[in-house]
């Protein structure tokens, strides 16, 4: 079976190799462009204001990546965070917790779902944290934002972490670290996406944005005989609106994503 998937290139290649090493055809086909946010001045402020947070909440690895890459601190950015003696990090599975300790925030100042858990999203951080917010606790959510993108992503989770963050008394801002656009596709490429439509190919989708941009690229194309493997319910609900007939469903860690390939296969 080949599988494409449709993670940005930051995270597809380690994907594309684990799939690869169990033995299947894997095809790193990005549906996301992701880029450093264009307006740096707010991403510099934010890191000038960390000191008045409680928490910071990271909405993906890639808003860790261009968060820390962004800071002009001369020391170390994980010291350059960790300063804030308060101060927590989180995030919603274990790619952003990786991308954290990549950044150097230790793992006792993290908190997020339980990888056995059997969400891995902004509820599930909810069930984790939402005991310690009291009135006055101040969050700041780092996100992206749309670029050249055909539709606007929606943003379900963040917004209803926001929602229960202000109805629990905290005050929420946001900054924007990183952007998402849509890639440029040639005809060569369409052409293959038409074969992948109709041939066995096993779509893995990540991103509820990554099935829309889909639809931008190839608005004309049907898509009843393709499979696609979503990692979230709200990525599989965008897929079927899509019109892909078969559409299953698996947790977001790479283990699961594997078994769940060999039972499409």
């Amino acid at each position: 079976m080949r599988v494409i998937v449709t993670r940005p290139l930051r995270e597809a290649h380690v994907w594309v190799k684990a799939i690869t090493q169990a033995g299947h055809d894997a095809l790193a086909w990005p549906l996301i462009d992701i880029r450093a946010a264009a307006d740096r001045a707010s991403v510099a402020r934010a890191w000038q204001d960390l000191g008045a947070y409680d928490s910071v909440m990271f909405v993906s690895s890639n808003a860790v990546d261009y968060f820390f890459e962004s800071s002009t601190e001369s020391a170390h950015k994980g010291e350059a965070f960790q300063r804030h003696a308060q101060l927590r990090a989180w995030g919603t599975g274990p790619g952003t917790t990786a991308a954290l300790l990549r950044a150097g925030v230790a793992a006792d100042r993290i908190d997020a779902p339980d990888a056995q858990s059997p969400q891995l999203d902004t509820e599930a951080l909810w069930t984790r944290v939402g005991s310690a917010v009291k009135p006055g606790h101040k969050v700041l959510i780092v996100r992206g934002s749309d670029g050249d993108a055909a539709h606007a992503a929606q943003g379900v989770g963040r917004d209803w972490l926001a929602q229960q963050l202000i109805q629990a008394g905290a005050q929420v801002d946001f900054v924007v670290s990183y952007e998402r656009w849509l890639p440029r596709w040639d005809e060569a490429q369409r052409e293959l996406a038409r074969q992948a439509a109709e041939d066995g190919s096993l779509w893995l989708f990540s991103s509820s944005q990554a099935v829309l941009n889909l639809r931008a690229l190839m608005p004309l194309q049907d898509w009843h005989q393709a499979c696609a493997l979503a990692t979230h319910v709200r990525i599989a609900q965008a897929a079927r609106l899509a019109g892909f007939d078969a559409v299953h469903e698996t947790r977001p860690l790479l283990t699961d994503v594997l078994a769940s390939i060999e039972s499409c296969s």
